[in-house]
């Protein structure tokens, strides 16, 4: 028996007028998830408990199989473990977006216009945090560059009693009530405005500006955090996995967890990715010694973001026949059983554009066991089943039928 992940990230929605008060999964065409739904069980889980915000880190950690309030140190040292930085004992690590502000003069008087610049380029990008690092770096202090928008700062005796808040959480808002707070808040805020100096002017932004494209224009410090110590998930669940994502979070919880992280050429977490590289490199996982293999697709995660429900549709219709009705096909035609999990991590409903932590629907279907709910894939089909599982990582199990 082979077993499949397949994370929608922020896949789960609230009805929506540009929908006819429909979620982006009831209007959706996705035979596949609807084939599985109806043949297997639909439910819903909380992938988030009680108290803790609802980011990718935790919610990812959650269908993962881990008990979020035992092994949970924050968001960005799961990203260090995948970019590589060895982190001491002492260390705190942030997350550091580049992100796109307004131009008022008083940095405190801007808004958040883009959270991710643009979905500026790696390349572009590790030229804009080489010159961070150039200029603000200290025996203590270093910015390391990521994916993206998405990097690193690691300060050598910092502190996590700090407020700081996901830039994906403020767009199109004033920051002024959202800038750091807590230990060394003064010195994160100057930091943050020093890049701003740094990074308007620098050649790479002028070319993003003459092409049309956002800049990126100051640095955004949150996601605090500690270095991680996850069970190794082999000794834990007696499968091998491997792990394809084009987010340094998902390939540094693989780290962390003793998994096998893929490269896929062309992934990105954007409705652009190739899905269809994703599924063959996991089929070739499990014909190749992986039991387990936990596809994670960012791109209905950003669209909810952007707020951009026509993409965010298209996202999980690629999903659907790129990863999903592949797979399904050529299992099949390889004699393979398997059990498969389709899901999102959290909602991330257009209309806020940002996470939640409602609980989210969930599909089990197992190859060799055609019978099931009868119900297509949505939230109010799952809530109809009435089939819930409120602790997150209990899920796992079930699904790996421990």
């Amino acid at each position: 028996m082979k077993y499949i992940v397949v994370l929608g990230d922020g896949m789960a929605d609230y009805a929506i007028d540009e929908f006819g008060g429909k979620t982006v999964l009831d209007v959706a065409k996705k035979p596949n998830m609807d084939y599985m739904s109806r043949n297997g069980e639909l439910g819903l889980v909380r992938t988030v408990l009680d108290g803790m915000k609802p980011g990718s880190d935790v919610a990812n950690l959650s269908v993962m199989g881990y008990d979020t309030r035992k092994c949970y140190t924050g968001r960005s040292p799961l990203e260090a473990a995948s970019i590589g930085v060895k982190l001491r004992e002492d260390d705190v690590t942030f997350r550091t977006n580049l992100v796109t502000l307004s131009d008022e003069e008083n940095y405190e008087d801007k808004t958040m216009l883009d959270y991710s610049a643009g979905e500026i380029t790696t390349a572009e990008a590790e030229q804009l945090i080489q010159a961070v690092e150039d200029e603000l770096h200290t025996d203590m202090i270093h910015y390391y560059s990521g994916v993206s928008y998405r990097h690193l700062l690691v300060w050598q005796g910092g502190s996590t009693s700090v407020e700081l808040t996901p830039p994906h959480d403020i767009s199109d808002r004033k920051i002024a009530a959202y800038l750091p707070k807590g230990d060394n808040a003064q010195k994160l805020l100057e930091m943050m405005k020093k890049s701003e100096k740094i990074l308007r002017e620098h050649p790479v932004n002028k070319k993003r500006v003459a092409e049309g494209k956002n800049p990126a224009t100051s640095i955004w410090i949150w996601g605090e955090g500690r270095k991680p110590v996850l069970e190794n998930f082999e000794e834990k669940t007696g499968k091998k996995g491997s792990v394809i994502s084009a987010v340094d979070l998902i390939k540094g919880i693989a780290v962390c967890a003793g998994m096998n992280n893929i490269e896929v050429p062309g992934a990105t977490g954007t409705y652009e990715s190739n899905f269809p590289g994703k599924a063959k490199a996991a089929l070739d996982a499990l014909l190749n010694g992986s039991d387990f293999v936990y596809i994670h697709m960012e791109a209905p995660d950003e669209c909810g973001h952007q707020g951009d429900a026509a993409h965010k549709k298209y996202a999980v219709e690629l999903i659907d026949e790129q990863v999903i009705g592949y797979l399904r096909k050529e299992l099949y035609r390889r004699g393979i059983d398997y059990r498969m999990l389709i899901m999102p991590d959290h909602p991330t409903p257009i209309k806020l554009k940002t996470h939640v932590s409602d609980p989210v629907p969930y599909i089990i279907y197992d190859s060799d066991e055609q019978c099931g709910s009868g119900l297509d894939y949505n939230e109010e089909n799952a809530k109809k089943t009435g089939i819930y599982e409120p602790v997150g990582h209990e899920l796992m199990n079930r699904f790996l039928q421990k």
